[in-house]
């Protein structure tokens, strides 16, 4: 009677947990995977996630460098945004493609073609031919980001997955953050090896996908998959058309301008797309590239949804803090960097924390909203914070709160949404986790940035006039040895052209000028800042209210469940 009860009981907790978590995937001897081996594949996997998270933000301290030396500093922005578009709109289609062939011939080939991005792009002569590398890139970071945390889901039973998992969220932020650190100290390389410094951005990457590529061509053998159904063409062609023009009108809109034809333009193809994808994936039903019906699950949908906003939290986080470190604190772009590590230390204590706990308690629903907590919280203390005068000791403080919230919400949400869909469209409920999180990163980002800079030049100018009215501003201003000074001819330069959008282009003199004379600029960054972590705060507390509508319940490994149990 006790073991009906037991089973009763885990039945009743599969039902709350929306479906059956599905059993680990054998070895293609029929065997299953032991820890040694799960421990041997998971560092392939590892550098592969390593790669794709690093590649998204390593050129973004390198960008004027290289663009400088490749004569095309007017095309640096393509380089970002190739790498964006191709990893977004790829990530989708490697889960639903590795549904249909299997992972191994999909994850192989995603570092194959990184592989040859990497190597492309070391090797450029102009900025045209850079973009076209990054966007070879992004190919395969689309299917790095995404197969490694649905091999696992494969490979792993539920009761360690979340253990597993945790490990992959940890690298993802922790070469996020690193990704400019680097980048920065190989632009500041004149050669090494007599190869030009900022070239070692890509070339760095061939030693580690040789790695992952071994590792997982030796050592991961799963059996042979291939299930006979339809590939989605149009829906990919429709995804395809709607994304490009929506990533594209966020990377360059602000310098377009958002009311231009060009941006007006992206925007009605954007959703033209979404409407032709919508209407594919109707039409398409169970093949789809991503089944419409997933979305009325609640796991499913709802976690979408939070790793949408969260990842608009975590990239606008990203790009705010370094910003402030370095406009209004007056630090280089590797002390900032370096700063930021605190960043990935709340990242590994959340992520491996969760992780553990799931995998002991089989209970998930708690992270996420804990963890959009912290992240409110943390974005809150941001915004309130942050100033000309605040000790470096609190934006290092709060950015461990910070990375801790997210390391509470971005693995459990992506176990959330493989344990939503049936065990053969793992691929697609895990591609989509990433997708969903990709495109808030590319909102937040692009929508924190032009808040910044629209609120900057505002501010600036009250500093400034408010400035004006005080005499030992004013008696630094009109001291003759000041005004001679060469550190401070481009502040004069901007003084003289006011505050505004061009003239906050570059801001690099803001480090050599005039401590004096540049505070009432710091002070507007400073101010402008503050505004986009409150708006920030706002945002992420709505996913905080949201993260209460998942299911509740524990995750249970359907190889726990008895044979023949009653629905």
């Amino acid at each position: 009677m006790s073991n009906r009860t037991n089973a009763a009981n885990k039945a009743g907790a599969v039902r709350r947990s929306g479906r059956p978590a599905p059993g680990p995937a054998a070895g293609a001897d029929g065997a299953p995977f032991t820890h040694r081996q799960i421990m041997t594949v998971l560092v392939g996997l590892l550098l592969g996630m390593f790669l794709a998270s690093l590649d998204q933000t390593i050129v973004s301290s390198s960008i004027y460098t290289i663009a400088n030396d490749l004569n095309g500093l007017s095309l640096q922005a393509w380089a970002t945004t190739a790498y964006l578009v191709t990893s977004t709109v790829s990530t989708p289609l490697y889960g639903k493609l590795s549904d249909i062939f299997g992972r191994r011939p999909l994850y192989l080939t995603a570092i194959t073609i990184f592989l040859a991005g990497s190597i492309y792009a070391g090797s450029v002569h102009s900025m045209g031919e850079l973009a076209v590398a990054r966007g070879i890139q992004g190919l395969g970071a689309g299917g790095l980001m995404a197969l490694g945390l649905a091999i696992i889901g494969d490979i792993v039973p539920l009761k360690d997955r979340g253990k597993y998992q945790g490990y992959f969220m940890s690298v993802f932020g922790v070469s996020s953050v690193l990704g400019p650190v680097v980048g920065g100290f190989f632009a500041g390389s004149g050669e090494i090896l007599g190869i030009t410094g900022w070239r070692w951005v890509f070339l760095v990457n061939i030693p580690i996908a040789l790695a992952a590529l071994a590792v997982v061509w030796i050592f991961l053998h799963l059996p042979a998959k291939h299930v006979r159904q339809k590939i989605d063409y149009y829906g990919a062609a429709a995804i395809t058309l709607a994304l490009v023009p929506l990533l594209i009108v966020a990377e360059q809109g602000r310098i377009w301008g958002w009311t231009s034809f060009e941006s007006f333009l992206c925007y009605g193809l954007g959703v033209a797309g979404i409407v032709l994808f919508l209407l594919a994936e109707k039409r398409a039903g169970d093949s789809a590239l991503i089944p419409l019906r997933f979305f009325r699950i609640p796991a499913f949908g709802i976690s979408a949804l939070l790793n949408f906003i969260i990842g608009i939290g975590m990239f606008g986080a990203i790009a705010m803090i370094p910003m402030y470190l370095q406009l209004v604190k007056g630090l280089t772009p590797t002390e900032a960097g370096l700063l930021m590590i605190t960043f990935t230390v709340g990242i590994l204590i959340g992520s491996i924390s969760s992780g553990q706990a799931i995998s002991r308690t089989g209970i998930y629903r708690i992270f996420p909203i804990l963890g959009t907590f912290v992240l409110a919280v943390s974005s809150l203390a941001m915004g309130l914070s942050l100033g000309v005068d605040t000790s470096l000791l609190v934006p290092g403080g709060v950015t461990v709160a910070f990375g801790l919230g997210l390391g509470f919400c971005m693995q459990p949400l992506t176990l959330s949404m493989q344990m939503a869909v049936p065990p053969k469209d793992m691929g697609v409920g895990t591609s989509t986790a990433a997708f969903f999180r990709s495109m808030g990163g590319t909102v937040g980002t692009a929508v924190f940035i032009s808040m910044l800079f629209a609120n900057a030049a505002d501010k600036i100018g009250s500093a400034m006039t408010a400035a004006a009215k005080d005499p030992a501003y004013l008696a630094v201003l009109k001291d003759p040895a000041v005004a001679k000074d060469p550190a401070n001819a481009k502040l004069f330069d901007f003084f003289k052209n006011g505050a505004n959008q061009d003239s906050l282009n570059d801001t690099s003199w803001l480090h050599h000028a005039n401590e004096t004379l540049t505070r009432p600029i710091r002070e507007g960054f400073a101010e402008s800042i503050d505004i986009v972590m409150l708006t920030a705060a706002v945002l992420v507390a709505a996913a905080f209210a949201i993260s209460f509508l998942l299911p509740k319940g524990r995750l249970v490994d359907s190889r726990e469940m008895p044979a023949a149990l009653p629905e």
